[in-house]
């Protein structure tokens, strides 16, 4: 009687300590998932690193930044040339696309995405209340 209460003991003291154990690993677990999970806002950082650039042309260079993102790289279809289209402007604050950034299939197509996007640009820059899409 003494050994089945010992061992019954024994075993609620494993049950617990791995009960604990595993309270204690749940909250950092969790906030491992949530980061492993968070994805990087491609907008904000895009934002982020524009409105250096436009600081001193614009009144609100996150609003011309913010619509730039929105409104002038959001009618490029393809994904390579609107992923230069807004590395152009995060670097240099304008349009632009070095044929490098794009595959050699596609460079053919930068001066039809400038044509594409140069409405709404401007739209953005000059008159940013009637940017809508």
């Amino acid at each position: 009687m003494l050994l089945r209460i010992c061992s019954a003991a024994i075993l609620a003291s494993f049950a617990f300590a791995g009960a604990a154990q595993a309270q204690t690993q749940l909250p950092l677990e969790s906030v491992q998932l949530r980061t492993l999970f968070k994805m990087p806002d491609q907008r904000e950082e895009f934002v982020r690193q524009c409105v250096p650039h436009m600081a001193g042309r614009w009144a609100h260079p996150d609003a011309v930044c913010g619509c730039l993102h929105d409104h002038a790289a959001a009618v490029v279809d393809d994904a390579d040339l609107r992923q230069a289209v807004l590395r152009g402007i995060s670097e240099t604050g304008v349009p632009t696309i070095e044929t490098d950034w794009v595959p050699r299939s596609k460079q053919s197509e930068i001066g039809p995405t400038f044509t594409k996007i140069a409405k709404p640009t401007l739209q953005c820059m000059f008159e940013p209340s009637t940017t809508t899409n």
